[in-house]
């Protein structure tokens, strides 16, 4: 009874402090809304030159918001329906074709296959004049948006110039899916492979339906591609989950300041791959839900993650709705793998005297153990059982694609070769290399690198330093080095030039899933994850914490054995 009775003062006593609490942060609240009411209110009607009210209540929320995340953000009414089709829905009316903005014209690029665009004979390169008679030469992307997408059923009117003739065509437009699923199919050996790029709606189902389709193929492993994927809804992180993993186990759990945020998430079903030997890959672009499924097969011991450490997004999200028709995402929650870690990388909790956000540092990172005994580190993303680095233009690369000056290049080759090449085994000849070589020799190729951005510093430094004046010689024979190597950038970076074109060429004669296909031949963490998969004691023995952890990219070498 005793006992009892300090159970009751306890929570009695709780409970009062909670109450009170309860109270003070209403009344701040109360009083601070009323603060900012009353000021926005004089500003808006007192102020010496005319205001736009809604701009400044949007740069106020916006000010407010700064303070917190960059995932906590407000949706005005205008901008709900790009919001959903970003972080929620799949679909959309329209053509299925994107477009390409170069020198204030707009053209076709890619096509989806087997919607309106494609069985209409459009093609990618055709320049786009008008639409349904409003010409669209100089509109942004936004304005060309509007006017490209409609109702399912509705018909949009497109003027087209393809070499000198003007053309047009009618499209009735069609509720566009963009899967998450991208590409499923079988690689060698009998060995399934899924990309999956988003977690939307119905992530879990597709994901489902493309495995169940490499089932009935006589798959005997599987490798699932979350590279570049930025995640999504939780949910179907979970759904996906639930496919390798028994009924009934936690794979992800959530908790925030507020009580009823914190949710364990449990797998629901019986597995449809429960034994399947699996390879996930992430990069550094791997984030959110994706992040879930590698960290939780990881934590479990069920699939070796191979590739890159991920981005590091431990948050979880909610959107709560606002008066007309406005939405506010707000983060209310981190999110921890089965073995209790979180693996967010960024402390915004607390910032540096500059505002700036840092990292959580390596020091404060803590040991966590995987379901068989292995080591996990928490903070900072999601470590990989095997590390492959993956491959990343260079800014002279990235320059070429950023202003678009592949894209005639890609027209003409289209036009010239007509008939489908074999698609996983092709590549450009060096003559055709050499004529896109030539093609860029009259285009802007100025790009920054990090070395010129370290010489303007080092440049400016100096120029406040009288004594350093004898320095400047060396800063000007520095710069002349670096023309120099932008003269030879092309020849240096043939090789990602190379698979760039090719790609690109390939999206042209089987769309997307003939890009994935024919970079196959060039994917170190694919033919790594093959090899592993073709030596299954391989895959036990790390699974077991007693393989050798390996570093494969361009400085390559092999480590110290880490169990994680």
């Amino acid at each position: 009874m005793r006992n009892v009775r300090v159970v009751l003062i306890i929570s009695t006593l709780c409970l009062l402090i909670f109450g009170f609490r309860f109270k003070d942060d209403l009344f701040l609240i109360s009083k601070n809304l009323d603060i900012f009411a009353s000021l926005y209110k004089e500003v808006t009607i007192n102020y010496v030159e005319e205001t736009n009210p809604s701009r400044l209540m949007h740069a106020g929320i916006d000010g407010m918001l700064n303070e917190l995340d960059p995932y906590t953000e407000y949706i005005p009414e205008s901008e709900i329906e790009e919001y959903k089709l970003k972080y929620v829905s799949t679909q959309y009316g329209g053509i299925g074709a994107s477009t390409v903005f170069i020198e204030g014209e707009w053209y076709i690029n890619d096509l989806l296959e087997n919607y309106p665009a494609e069985k209409q004979g459009l093609r990618s390169g055709d320049h786009l004049l008008k639409i349904n008679e409003v010409a669209v030469s100089g509109k942004d992307r936004p304005q060309l948006s509007q006017l490209l997408r409609g109702p399912k059923g509705s018909m949009v009117k497109l003027t087209l110039k393809r070499d000198d003739q003007v053309f047009q065509k009618n499209l009735v437009r069609e509720e566009i899916k963009q899967l998450n699923v991208s590409y499923s199919g079988l690689l060698a050996n009998q060995i399934g492979y899924i990309k999956l790029d988003k977690f939307l709606e119905n992530a879990g189902t597709e994901v489902k339906d493309a495995l169940t389709g490499l089932q009935k193929q006589g798959i005997q492993s599987l490798i699932l591609d979350l590279r570049g994927n930025g995640g999504g809804i939780l949910q179907e992180a979970v759904k996906i989950l639930n496919l390798f993993l028994p009924e009934n186990v936690l794979v992800v759990s959530q908790k925030g300041k507020n009580a009823a945020k914190n949710v364990n998430y449990k797998t629901l079903m019986k597995p449809i791959a429960a034994d399947l030997p699996l390879i996930v890959l992430i990069n550094a672009a791997s984030a959110s839900a994706a992040e879930i499924v590698a960290g939780s097969l990881q934590d479990l011991d069920r699939a070796v993650v191979l590739g890159e450490r991920s981005f590091g997004k431990g948050l979880v999200q909610q959107t709560f709705n606002l008066p007309y028709n406005s939405l506010v995402k707000v983060t209310v929650a981190k999110y921890y793998t089965p073995s209790g870690r979180c693996i967010q990388a960024l402390d915004y909790a607390h910032r540096s005297k500059e505002g700036l956000v840092q990292a959580f540092a390596d020091s404060s990172q803590r040991i966590f153990l995987t379901q068989g005994g292995r080591n996990v580190n928490d903070g900072n993303g999601i470590s990989p059982d095997i590390y492959v680095e993956s491959e990343r233009l260079s800014p002279f690369t990235s320059s070429v694609l950023a202003k678009n000056l592949s894209f005639p290049f890609v027209n003409n080759y289209q036009k010239k070769h007509p008939q489908k090449p074999v698609i996983r085994n092709f590549q450009l000849k060096e003559t055709d290399m050499q004529d896109f070589l030539k093609s860029l020799a009259s285009k802007d190729l100025t790009y920054r690198t990090k070395a010129d951005v370290l010489l303007e510093d080092l440049e400016k430094q100096l120029k406040a330093d009288p004594a350093a004046k004898v320095l400047s010689a060396e800063i000007s024979s520095m710069k002349q080095q670096l023309v120099l190597s932008r003269s030879q950038a092309m020849q240096s970076h043939y090789p990602e030039l190379k698979r760039m074109l090719e790609q690109q060429i390939m999206n042209r004669y089987s769309y997307h899933k003939g890009q994935i296909e024919q970079g196959f031949q060039y994917d170190k963490a694919l033919q790594q994850s093959i090899e592993l998969l073709n030596a299954p004691g391989r895959m036990l023995t790390i699974l077991k914490g007693e393989g050798e952890f390996k570093y494969i990219g361009r400085h390559a070498h092999n480590v110290k054995q880490e169990t994680n």
